[in-house]
């Protein structure tokens, strides 16, 4: 006779049981929601969290960034109490520096990293993985000084990238392009200057960003890098003045470095106009790093060199939406 026979009740139960287990075993996929919302897999392991579309992650970070400002006009009231009086690297003790007023309080929506080599040179970008993906994108690098491995990086993860160059200090881009034929032919490079006005005739020419776009027929660009020892601030502030009947600029992010170390610019209340100048136009800083080779290089000099990276939340573009960019 057979167990069923046998024990019938006892069978029921054994069958109710196991699917029973079965249900449990099925459903703990998906499981119960966790103290966050989010439901946790059999394994134990939370699944990653639902992304925010690109539109609603820059507006969640432009809210925070807002609360930075009003925190940078706390600390400016408490050494200051206004920007006229604030040191921008003091020497009474105070402890702070000027670049901590300029806090990277803007967090990039997508992949931030570091591209380039390591040590000076590499530079942090946002969302290079979504500029990557473009049929044609832009690149404009000034200041190239014979150490191409930024751009060298961009050509070789975004197949639809050319790169225009600048730099009169050097005749061409470093080896890292120059020795690569595929590399070699997606880029332009010219011995010119960045300037806040247009000096073809001089030695060396000199001529403004928004000229060059014109002379080069773009009108966006997707990645533009500037490391030219100072003249940055005039450059740019020529560049927004452009601009200013916009509001915005055209551009998806700037890699900077900036240098605070003479003249005008080392003062704090003529820095932070600069500064808010930019962020008017809708730059925000999603990453920063002092530049320690030069102060190990130059010992007993102020830590007044400084790598600054910006999301351009203005316009339509690919950091900051999630239609499909041409």
């Amino acid at each position: 006779m057979s167990f069923f026979n046998r024990h019938p009740r006892y069978t029921i139960s054994l069958i109710v049981a196991l699917f029973v287990l079965v249900l449990i075993l099925f459903n703990s996929d998906s499981g119960a929601p966790g103290p966050n919302g989010y439901r946790f897999r059999g394994y134990g392991r939370p699944p990653p969290p639902p992304s925010l579309y690109a539109e609603d992650a820059v507006a969640m970070n432009e809210a925070r960034y807002q609360d930075a400002l009003k925190e940078r006009q706390t600390l400016i009231q408490k050494y200051g109490p206004t920007a006229s009086k604030v040191e921008a690297f003091p020497t009474n003790g105070d402890f702070y520096t000027m670049w901590d007023f300029f806090i990277p309080a803007f967090q990039c929506p997508h992949k931030t990293e570091r591209v380039g080599t390591l040590g000076d040179g590499g530079k942090w970008v946002c969302g290079l993985e979504r500029v990557a993906k473009k049929s044609k994108c832009v690149i404009y690098s000034f200041g190239v000084n014979g150490e191409s491995s930024f751009e060298a990086t961009l050509l070789q993860r975004a197949p639809g990238c050319k790169v225009w160059g600048y730099d009169f200090s050097v005749g061409s881009f470093g080896p890292e392009i120059n020795d690569v034929p595929s590399l070699k032919a997606r880029s332009h490079f010219y011995p010119y200057a960045l300037g806040a006005y247009d000096s073809p005739t001089s030695d060396p020419p000199y001529y403004t960003l928004q000229t060059l776009m014109r002379n080069n027929g773009h009108d966006f660009i997707d990645i533009l890098k500037i490391d030219i020892e100072g003249a940055e601030f005039e450059s740019l502030t020529a560049f927004l003045d452009a601009h200013s009947l916009t509001g915005g600029l055209p551009i998806g992010q700037l890699q900077l470095e900036i240098h605070a170390r003479d003249g005008k610019y080392a003062e704090f209340p003529n820095f932070l106009k600069w500064w808010e100048s930019l962020e008017r136009f809708g730059l925000r800083p999603f990453w920063t790093e002092p530049n320690l080779v030069y102060v190990n290089l130059v010992r007993g000099v102020k830590p007044d060199l400084v790598e600054y990276s910006f999301i351009n939340i203005r316009g339509h573009h690919e950091l900051v939406s999630d239609e499909p960019q041409h």
